[in-house]
């Protein structure tokens, strides 16, 4: 089968698409993804580079979320056009929101992996600015309703997709998944690690950084800290690693004996998954999607109580033996979210769709 996928380089979702890209391509599927969001670093070109059989088509286009992005967007849409018609892939699968005009010519897959308007809920505690999100918020739901199927990998964030921008023709949940192999556990030592872009307030890493000082043990963070557009975050009282390669990434996993998130939103978490399967104990934050995915074997605090925060960070460092039971559950854990199950449940999905395809008459499909 031939797949079409899009995937920014800004977060996550580049890690999640390689991942499934490689699985894919395993399995005897031609993969070619067009890269959005801004040109791949070099760290993210070397890794698609390492799948292979894989195409990656890059670029410099903006995603919906970025500033005055739609101009931008518009010509990404031609780009596309003309990608789909040099690929003719079976299906297409999107994993932003954009371009419900682009002649596909093929069943359009989106997932959901985030969203502005679920980001500022759980965050903020309200909506965006309707000057400023409600083009967004029309493009992404044209986007959503106008595509086959939607997926996301929580069943919380596809409540909060179809809240927002719903109802859509089909909807699902495929977990997200990452090989055991490349994040292997070490020797453990006395340390905390925190990742993810520092500089996104969900992640919620600066109250992690505020307790730091009362902790014993010293607290490292990676991840990006200036912000695609402008800025870019101070983290006091922590050791910043700074964007760090895939393999140095897994390496600090594996050292660390405490993996701490304290998140306010977080529809997934990739680098959850991650450190659980290098064995570390996991501390995050008591919201819906990671109860729904880690109930039972992680440590939860409420994202704004920094003290309970401290406090559980100081039990876990006292009780070697509690640190134990709870990185074997997080392993265990872990385990349900390989990446070999991630990929047989999307190609499964790839042949419903393409299924039903064939058997309407010929026409432009979405």
């Amino acid at each position: 089968m031939r797949i079409l996928m899009s995937a920014d380089t800004v977060g996550g979702v580049w890690n999640y698409a390689l991942e499934l890209a490689r699985g894919l391509c395993r399995a005897g599927d031609e993969v070619v993804i067009a890269a959005l969001g801004g040109r791949m670093s070099a760290a993210q070109a070397a890794a698609a580079a390492a799948v292979p059989g894989l195409t990656v088509r890059d670029s410099d286009f903006p995603l919906e979320w970025m500033d005055s992005p739609w101009q931008g967007l518009a010509e990404a849409g031609a780009w596309l056009a003309e990608l789909a018609a040099e690929a003719r892939p079976d299906l297409v699968q999107l994993n932003h929101f954009a371009h419900a005009d682009v002649p596909w010519n093929a069943p359009v897959l989106r997932v959901v992996h985030s969203c502005v308007y679920s980001w500022h809920w759980a965050v903020r505690g309200h909506a965006p600015e309707p000057e400023r999100w409600d083009r967004y918020r029309q493009e992404v739901r044209r986007g959503l309703r106008t595509a086959r199927m939607v997926l996301a990998p929580s069943a919380f964030m596809l409540r909060q997709a179809e809240r927002h921008y719903g109802p859509f023709r089909d909807g699902g949940v495929i977990h997200n998944g990452r090989r055991g192999e490349d994040f292997p556990p070490r020797r453990k030592r006395n340390e905390i690690l925190s990742a993810g872009r520092l500089w996104d307030e969900a992640k919620n890493v600066a109250a992690l950084a505020r307790i730091a000082p009362a902790l014993p043990w010293p607290v490292r963070v990676a991840g990006a800290s200036r912000h695609p557009d402008g800025g870019a975050a101070g983290m006091p009282g922590v050791e910043l690693l700074g964007l760090l390669s895939p393999a140095e990434l897994a390496a600090a996993y594996g050292r660390a004996a405490i993996y701490a998130l304290p998140a306010r939103y977080e529809p997934f978490g990739l680098s959850v998954l991650e450190a659980a399967l290098a064995g570390c104990v996991l501390v995050l934050g008591d919201i819906p999607s990671l109860r729904e995915l880690w109930e039972g074997a992680a440590l939860f605090v409420p994202p704004q109580d920094e003290a309970a925060l401290r406090d559980t960070l100081r039990w876990l460092i006292a009780d070697p033996e509690l640190r134990c039971v709870y990185a074997q559950r997080a392993r265990d854990r872990a385990a349900v979210y390989g990446a070999e199950r991630m990929v047989s449940a999307y190609r499964d999905i790839y042949r419903q769709l393409t299924d039903e395809s064939r058997a309407r008459p010929a026409r432009q499909t979405g």
